[in-house]
């Protein structure tokens, strides 16, 4: 087990070894409990211009060498997928997860 205030932070790379971004918060079912998809902070500078990649849950692997999760994919790939900008609440939109999840279905 694992306090949300320590994942939140923590350094998001790609199997190259480049640091893509970090969590920024993750999103956890109401009725579940359970953590879906981890919220990466990706560009801008001091906050500015920064987009949010969802990445489903399943998609990262802690490596406890590099201190951060891994997933599999590079920049190219992020870039292309779903994001958002601040104050934006994709999720809210009706089918916003499912989009998300088909997207990185074919990670890995």
């Amino acid at each position: 087990m694992i306090a949300s205030n320590k994942v939140e932070g923590t350094a998001v790379y790609n199997h190259q070894g480049d640091k893509l971004g970090e969590v920024y918060n993750f999103m956890v079912g109401k009725r579940s409990g359970q953590v879906a998809y981890a919220v990466m902070s990706f560009g801008g500078f001091l906050g500015m211009g920064q987009k949010y990649h969802p990445l489903p849950w399943d998609v990262l692997t802690y490596d406890t060498g590099k201190k951060g999760y891994v997933v599999d994919a590079d920049k190219e790939r992020l870039m292309g997928a779903p994001s958002y900008a601040a104050g934006e609440e994709p999720f809210s939109q009706p089918g916003y997860g499912q989009q998300v999840r088909q997207y990185w279905s074919s990670v890995g």
